[in-house]
């Protein structure tokens, strides 16, 4: 009897799957190799991808004469697209595979890649480019317990039931390939002689992109406006129930509107209503009830993560993903489901039972257990779980003491969440005032009535809050009437003395730039924005990529330089924003065209729409694209940047590929330049300018990247050295005994300079840890 070939994505997995299969494994590896790159038991032999092994030929497999971007030669559309290996290192383990595959004891496969669009790709090629023949069945693992695989491993899948998903796999791919690298071909030959190397678009890069530089746009257009507004400490004096005053704050409104135009009309108000009694002619209490959150899949739990910690869309999945793999503590992390399947509804109580062994979720898992009835509705729904189910706890001992801090704060977010979603709605009592006060006597510009509007809110019935503790929404509160308080008891009717009055003077404030969250919300809803849970769940179909690839996709636009980091906003460079505005509105730029390319890719996989049909319409919008853009750039230059006279000579310097200097081919000049790339950054015009005129930045510049792969932002100052060269250094103290790149408390360090030097708050630098999804788009 032979034996059956298992293969795994990531080595990790095939360890694990050797610890449930019949028989002990003993590790293979090459002659010369110090790595193991399969495991032979009995029955088994397993081995592993490595994540892509194999990805689509570049052109010029094609053709020879691909190799030369020309525009005569575009749309390249393969007939039947090719595989090569990735790189050398995937070359030896693709080598190891292809050796398994035909030895003759081997009668079966099972793919035991990531259950998923992608996972099921990645073994498609690998078994193709092996040149595989023998029946494959497919393990299908939402967890990665004993119990679970070896669950699994009885309940092996035909690969009949995935050949859809497998289609929309390949689609998704080969799609990314046809926009991608037609695209950046044509928009890279026609602006050569504006842009320093490739102008890399795509199918999900592009319109994400147009995204960012939009509200870039809006914020560079924006022009702030002063307002005023008034607040207001009332006192009603003692109660009846307690002698102490009872006093609250109030914000003054002209109707419906707080903000007021003028500091005279504000000051004269304020001094107008200073030490008067006003009285409470409205006073308004409603009870309202707050469902708990659906539970987590990975866009929401990577906006959470970014919106209480920080976290960037990748290192949150890396942190999931490693609680899915090696702490077992999660279920599979790459799930765009936020839904449970009625099967595993007898696995509930017992998983919350499990969690409930530690102290800080016990009361709460013990709620759970107690429940003679789960409230299922919001719960369960196996019509919207396709691949996965949501990211939940999964039903076993979980070692907490392993986790590092990233990890254990994922497990938490995911564990407090599936308690929460089967506590009760949480129930608070609103409270609206409008206190009155007459100035009769005051000048005429301050004449009233004036009312003041006070807001409380008060939580009676903790219900699944409780599960996190009391939890108040953040908020700006600018135009609000005045924070959420803890009001005294109070009717209407009373009168209440103003005992102290504010003007205050504000600014109208651009939107914000986008952070990783909130740009993963953009994304899932193709840029509108809804902002409640089941409005996001009906449009999740028609977002821009997936939640396995949104996190690749924004370190794509780090990586190609039309992003960069400063904290937790994206900035979006000037070479980004220069490609949206070319592009002109083109469809590639439209959140809403991608979003219906991804509901169609999701038809595949259901088969209400053909493979075929969804490739051929790729492949005509990739011409029309590429016809467009050489009609819409042909003539476009944008000029290089002149800074002025050089320091040293007085010749202008004028910005090239590499750098801005005073010379050319066509005048040496005295040799003076900036170059260009700084610690994985290219600077812009303006700051070399600022550098030539002053000789150092006066803020810190954003988008460094340290040797450790963190992001930082640091001065730059210019510095000659002995032998009479001009260089840009980091003008902080860790630099200056020579460029070296900081350590996370000298970054911390400069920063907190900087913002007691130029009165703004301290960003934090978040610490890239994690590694990088696959799926991200292709572009030459």
């Amino acid at each position: 009897m032979g034996k059956t070939l298992v293969i795994a994505e990531k080595p990790s997995v095939g360890r694990d799957l050797a610890k449930v299969l019949p028989g002990s494994f003993a590790i293979g590896k090459p002659t010369g190799e110090r790595s193991a790159r399969w495991m032979e038991g009995p029955d088994h032999v397993i081995t592993w991808a490595i994540g892509h092994l194999v990805q689509l030929a570049e052109p010029d497999a094609y053709d020879k004469r691909f190799k030369r971007w020309k525009m005569e030669d575009l749309p390249i559309v393969p007939e039947e697209f090719q595989l090569v290996e990735r790189d050398d290192s995937s070359k030896k383990q693709m080598a190891v595979i292809k050796n398994l595959l035909h030895r003759d004891d081997i009668d079966g496969v099972i793919n035991a890649c990531d259950a998923g669009r992608e996972g099921e790709l990645i073994f498609k090629w690998v078994y193709t480019a092996g040149g595989g023949t023998q029946p494959v069945e497919r393990l299908w693992l939402s967890s990665m317990t004993e119990a679970a695989m070896r669950r699994a491993l009885a309940e092996l899948r035909s690969p009949d039931e995935l050949i859809l998903l497998g289609e929309a796999a390949q689609s998704r791919s080969e799609a990314d390939w046809l926009v991608g690298m037609n695209a950046t071909r044509a928009a890279t030959i026609r602006l050569r002689s504006s842009f320093d190397g490739a102008v890399s678009l795509g199918r999900v890069q592009t319109p994400t992109l147009a995204i960012l530089a939009r509200r870039e746009e809006e914020i560079r257009a924006f022009v702030p406006e002063p307002y005023w507004l008034v607040d207001a400490r009332f006192d009603a004096g003692p109660g009846p129930d307690s002698p102490k005053p009872r006093t609250y704050l109030g914000r003054l409104y002209q109707g419906t509107e707080p903000r007021l135009k003028t500091a005279e009309e504000s000051d004269a108000i304020a001094a107008a209503v200073k030490g008067r009694t006003g009285t409470i002619t409205k006073l308004d209490k409603v009870r309202r009830k707050e469902k708990a959150p659906m539970l987590y899949d990975l866009t929401s739990l990577q906006r959470d993560a970014g919106s209480r910690f920080g976290f960037t869309a990748r290192r949150t999945l890396g942190a999931a993903q490693r609680c899915y793999e090696e702490h077992k503590a999660l279920t599979y992390p790459r799930t765009a489901s936020r839904y449970l399947t009625t099967d595993m509804i007898p696995e509930i109580k017992p998983t919350a039972g499990q969690v409930g062994s530690r102290p800080e979720y016990r009361d709460a898992a013990n709620y759970v257990q107690g429940l003679d009835s789960l409230p299922l509705g919001k719960v369960v729904n196996d019509e919207k779980v396709a691949d996965h189910h949501a990211i939940i706890p999964t039903n076993a001992q979980h070692v907490l003491d392993k986790m590092g801090d990233d990890d254990r704060r994922i497990y938490d977010m995911v564990v407090r969440r599936f308690l929460a979603v089967f506590h009760p709605d949480a129930e608070f009592e609103n409270t609206r005032i409008e206190t009155t006060v007459e100035t009769p006597d005051a000048p005429e510009i301050a004449q009233g009535p004036h009312v003041f509007r006070t807001r409380g809110r008060v939580l009676l019935v903790p219900g699944w809050r409780g599960v996190y503790g009391e939890i108040e929404e953040r908020g700006d509160d600018d135009d609000a009437e005045g924070a959420n308080q803890t009001l005294p008891k109070l009717l209407k009717g009373e009168d209440a003395k103003v005992t102290k009055v504010t003007s205050d003077e504000k600014v109208t404030k651009p939107p914000r730039r986008y952070s990783d969250a909130s740009l993963l919300g953009a994304m899932e809803t193709a840029g509108q924005l809804v902002d409640d849970d089941e409005a996001r769940e009906a449009m999740k179909d028609a977002g821009i990529g997936t939640p396995a690839t949104r996190a690749a996709i924004i370190e794509r636009l780090i990586d190609v330089g039309y992003t960069e980091r400063d904290g937790r906003a994206l900035l979006v460079t000037e070479k980004g924003l220069n490609v949206i505005r070319l592009l002109d509105g083109h469809q590639l730029t439209s959140p809403s065209l991608t979003g219906d390319w991804e509901h169609r890719l999701a038809k595949i996989e259901s088969g209400e729409e053909s493979r075929k049909t969804f490739m051929d319409a790729i492949a005509l919008f990739a011409k029309s694209t590429v016809e467009e853009l050489d009609a819409k750039l042909k003539d476009v230059r944008i000029p290089r940047a002149n800074l002025g006279p050089c320091p040293v000579c007085g010749r202008d310097i004028s910005e090239n590929r590499k750098g801005f200097s005073c010379w050319s081919k066509d005048d040496p000049g005295c040799g003076f330049v900036i170059w260009k790339n700084k610690a994985g950054k290219t600077l812009a015009p303006v700051v070399a300018k600022e550098l030539i005129k002053t000789g150092r930045t006066i803020k810190p510049v954003t988008g460094f990247k340290s040797r450790a792969g963190r992001n930082f932002r640091a001065r730059l100052a210019l510095h000659q050295t002995d032998e009479g060269k001009w260089r840009v250094e980091f003008d902080e103290p860790w630099a200056q005994d020579g460029l070296k790149n900081p350590t996370p408390e000298e970054i911390a360090a400069a920063e907190a300079a900087t913002a007691a030097a130029t009165g703004e708050a301290a960003v934090a630098v978040a610490v890239e840890a994690a590694p990088a999804a696959d799926g991200s788009d292709v572009a030459a």
